[in-house]
């Protein structure tokens, strides 16, 4: 009996131990499948981007011939120089940024102070105001499309930056984003600015914007998002060449009336979407701050 009590403890010590193994054992298999389908998501993500972007270096004769392939037989920079050269893109891409950078301040600006506003001070009909802004979210944009065109023809506004810039210079989205992180800002933080003698403006100003960042780059993300691949309102609004920006340089130019000029459409959308995705490398970490923020209370 003494012995089998000694040997109890070695027995279940060792019972933990190969517990213990097999658990650690288990672990690096599951942590490879894991990685193994996150890296084949990844892939698959990236496979149409590494397409378009070989493609752009190809020839129109080479891509109709084996549309399929992926390496450029005889690589050539033909496409971009016609964009940089005969197309002249860099007024079509002056003209993009103008309109997505104004765009994206209004937003910053506006939707950050209706946002403070809903969400930190009191007045009459502040949340008849709030559904209000709700409820605009639920109409889609092809509904207000003929108005708005309508107000932009009788103000004199075709064919400007203004009519290009001022439709969307606020959102309903970007008001909800910034009104319920605005939330989460402890009201005793305010309150001791307020006694310290600071105003509503300054309170907003160097108290409440600075604790934003992350908010206000994911705002700044989506809009400069929705401003640079916007193409409808641009294609109607925008009458002449020198209001073109970049979706409908490279809709009409790559298009002809017979064919497609695909490795100019390839060529052209590498250099659409360069700076969207330089402007997410540099705001990344807001941006992911921002979403992580929205589940702590």
């Amino acid at each position: 009996m003494q012995i089998l009590r000694n040997l109890l403890p070695v027995t279940s010590l060792t019972r933990r131990r190969a517990n213990s193994s097999s658990s650690t054992s288990g672990w690096p298999v599951r942590r490879l499948w894991t990685y193994t389908w996150l890296t084949a998501a990844v892939a698959m993500t990236l496979l149409p981007f590494a397409w378009m972007l070989l493609g752009s270096f190809k020839t129109q004769g080479e891509i109709l011939h084996s549309p399929n392939g992926w390496l450029p037989h005889s690589p050539t920079l033909g496409n971009y120089r016609m964009w940089f050269g005969q197309l002249q893109i860099g007024a079509y891409f002056v003209n993009s940024v103008i309109v997505a950078v104004l765009t994206v301040l209004g937003n910053l600006a506006f939707c950050s102070m209706v946002g403070y506003a809903l969400a930190k001070m009191d007045f009459p009909g502040k949340r008849l105001l709030f559904l209000m802004v709700m409820a605009t979210l639920m109409v889609p944009g092809v509904v207000t499309f003929v108005p708005l065109f309508v107000l932009v023809t009788k103000l004199g506004l075709v064919n400007t930056y203004p009519a290009l810039i001022l439709p969307f210079l606020t959102s309903p989205l970007g008001v909800f984003l910034m009104r319920q992180f605005m939330q989460e800002i402890p009201d005793s933080l305010l309150e001791a600015a307020y006694i310290d003698g600071a105003g509503t403006v300054r309170v907003f100003r160097s108290i409440v914007l600075p604790l934003c960042k992350p908010p206000l780059a994911t705002l700044a993300i989506l809009t400069f998002l929705g401003s640079w691949n916007n193409f409808l309102w641009p294609l109607v609004a925008a009458q002449s060449q020198d209001k073109y920006t970049l979706p409908v340089a490279l809709s009409l130019y790559s298009t002809g009336q017979n064919a497609t000029d695909y490795g100019l459409l390839l060529a052209g959308a590498v250099l659409v979407i360069t700076p969207i995705v330089a402007l997410f490398v540099c705001l990344q970490r807001f941006f992911t701050q921002s979403i992580a923020s929205t589940g702590i209370k």
